[in-house]
């Protein structure tokens, strides 16, 4: 049964999945990656090493695939870009820029696949850190689509692209092979990872967390936001910032951890909340930025002191701020070292995140699981069901070097 499982093709997981849209790593600009997000409803957007614009395109000479897909973007790769202080100062100049700007350092966060590679290959390419991987889907006959800068159109073929969440839904659904590993504790898995937290103070500003919200978005995690006593109370997640648009920029610039948490979890941020950040934009004589909270939110008249200090009040504690007095805020995921894998498998896949918090039983934060521990705890406990099926499999990894897992 793990043997078969291991041996499904990964284009099995591509039945439904839509055509990537991408634009061009030649010709996009940031404000190009903010349009196509924005119009398109994506959460993220694949750059393509083409030029979607021309309607023919010259192969690359060295051999190399003419149109590869070399990275993604999101809105978090754009706030953090626009959130450095030369860009605060000139938003048109910065929305000019080449979207090369947005790629990020770290390589192989996006990988290619051929339809009849293994899960096994998925999973491995997912361990060695590939965040998405890219995989030809079937050819349409008579497909033809006009060339332009957001095409799903690559090497006269479309993709799609399967993520960490994507495997593990199927693991989901196969979770009788996985058997007992299951039903057992976190704890008692090895994958709680207690060294690596991202974590800032409530009270402090939001730009402090910058970095981390960067780090966070490279390893799909999030950023802890926690008390003096070191509790949980709250978190700062690139999963959630991506539902934002770019007045989210404003917000960082302008407001503390606390409120920035509330700004984001309300969906359409409070009214006097925004009318705060537009006051202290005003104060920092960030026009650009003023008028583009007035377009996307309405506001035009000036905040008044009043609604500053309602906002601000009350930091020693968390009884104050504008975060703590909103009731209808998500809470940070979050579950206890005792908590049985699957239990945390559902909670993430329910809130479509790659990761939940771990606390002890007052709240202190303890840890964190993500989407990669648990593929390998899956890789680990099927290759041990593998060996026992097939006695053969074991002389055979030996002889690859142990490089099947």
């Amino acid at each position: 049964m793990a043997v078969s499982l291991l041996s499904n093709e990964v284009s099995d997981l591509c039945i439904g999945k839509p055509a990537l849209r991408g634009i061009s790593v030649v010709s996009a600009t940031v404000g190009d990656a903010l349009s196509a997000l924005k119009r398109f409803g994506e959460t993220y957007i694949s750059v393509w090493s083409c030029d979607h614009s021309q309607r023919r395109r010259k192969a690359i000479t060295n051999g190399e695939d003419p149109c590869k897909c070399i990275s993604k973007i999101c809105m978090v790769d754009i706030v953090c870009f626009l959130c450095k202080e030369e860009n605060l100062l000139n938003l048109a100049s910065a929305l000019e820029a080449p979207v090369s700007v947005l790629l990020p350092k770290a390589s192989g966060i996006v990988r290619h696949l051929e339809p009849n590679a293994s899960l096994l290959d998925a999973i491995n390419l997912m361990l060695e850190g590939a965040q998405n991987i890219v995989i030809p889907l079937p050819r349409r006959k008579k497909f033809v689509q006009k060339p332009s800068l957001e095409s799903t159109l690559h090497n006269d073929r479309e993709y799609c692209w399967l993520t960490q969440e994507d495997i593990i839904r199927y693991f989901l659904n196969s979770i009788g092979v996985i058997g007992s590993t299951s039903n057992h504790p976190i704890n008692s898995l090895n994958i709680i990872d207690n060294s690596d937290i991202l974590a800032i103070h409530y009270d402090e500003p939001a730009t402090l967390a910058l970095p981390f919200i960067a780090q966070s978005h490279i390893t799909q995690t999030s950023v802890a936001a926690v008390d003096d006593y070191g509790k949980l109370v709250g978190d700062i997640s690139p999963f959630a910032l991506n539902s934002c648009d770019e007045t989210v920029v404003a917000a960082i610039a302008t407001l503390s951890v606390d409120d920035l948490m509330a700004y984001v979890d309300c969906g359409k941020p409070p009214k006097d909340l925004v009318q705060v950040v537009k006051k202290r934009l005003e104060e920092r004589n960030m026009g650009a930025f003023v008028e583009l909270m007035e377009d996307d939110w309405g506001i035009s008249s000036s905040c008044s002191s009043d609604d500053e200090d309602s906002v601000s009040s009350g930091r020693s504690g968390r009884s104050g701020g504008y975060y703590a007095r909103v009731v209808s805020r998500s809470e940070a995921i979050v579950c206890y070292p005792w908590s049985s894998l699957m239990a945390v498998i559902i909670q993430a896949l329910a809130r479509r995140v790659s990761y939940v918090w771990v606390v002890d039983e007052d709240g202190t934060l303890a840890g964190i699981v993500t989407f990669a521990r648990i593929l390998k705890v899956f890789q680990e406990r099927l290759r041990s069901m593998t060996e026992a099926e097939n006695p053969s499999f074991n002389m055979l990894a030996s002889a690859q070097g142990n490089n099947v897992f």
